[in-house]
């Protein structure tokens, strides 16, 4: 294994991969392995944040590693990532005048009723969000519309801290519908929060969840 040298050609302080890297690097020759802070993490065959990586070992053709070690810029404490729900174009006003941060309370509020005392470390969401909207055109003005009803679909994965001190992972889906937005402060809302589920599955059942919401038993 080569040892990397400084800028004058000194040598640089050696990085020691860990041990458990070397039986992943030997299934993998030619390419590379993902050095992971596993105190960053809950499950290693569970989501992993881009900050939990600190860097990327090469493997030679043999399965060897060669001792580059190129180091994730992005390493370091996990931190929210909205972008998939704030940038998708979609009128979003319906979720206030923050939706990200309208998004997160609400999380936030869920997983402290199920757990009381837990609170979310980091949220982000990691896939484009699934949308659906409905409206009606507007008597004055055919071709604007007023929007009636609207609900998402959003894939997320966080990190929670439990009351006893537990750092845990969870991923799923939550889904927001709202009906009657037309209607102000008369204007309904529910929220699913399903653990584990995929993004396919939830968004099937926005058609049906807006009109739970819209005619209510």
């Amino acid at each position: 294994m080569t040892i990397p040298t400084g800028p004058g050609g000194e040598p640089a302080r050696k990085v020691v991969p860990p041990a458990s890297l070397l039986a992943e690097a030997a299934r993998n020759p030619g390419g590379s392995v993902a050095e992971i802070d596993q105190t960053l993490i809950s499950d290693p065959n569970g989501y992993i944040p881009a900050e939990a990586v600190r860097g990327v070992w090469k493997v030679d053709e043999e399965g060897q590693l060669t001792g580059e070690f190129p180091p994730n810029p992005k390493y370091g404490p996990v931190r929210d990532d909205f972008t998939r729900l704030v940038s998708t174009g979609h009128f979003l006003d319906w979720l206030g005048d923050d939706p990200a941060e309208t998004f997160r309370q609400s999380v936030a509020e869920i997983i402290d009723q199920q757990v009381p005392g837990a609170t979310v470390r980091w949220m982000k969401i990691t896939d484009e969000p699934r949308f659906l909207t409905a409206g009606r055109r507007a008597p004055d003005d055919p071709s604007s519309l007023i929007l009636t009803r609207a609900a998402l679909a959003a894939s997320f994965a966080m990190g929670v801290d439990s009351p006893s001190g537990r750092y845990e992972l969870l991923s799923g889906v939550y889904s927001i519908a709202v009906a009657g937005l037309d209607r102000g402060e008369r204007a309904r809302s529910r929220v699913w929060f399903d653990l584990w589920a995929t993004l396919d599955a939830a968004e099937q059942q926005l058609r049906d969840r807006i009109a739970e919401v819209a005619s209510p038993s």
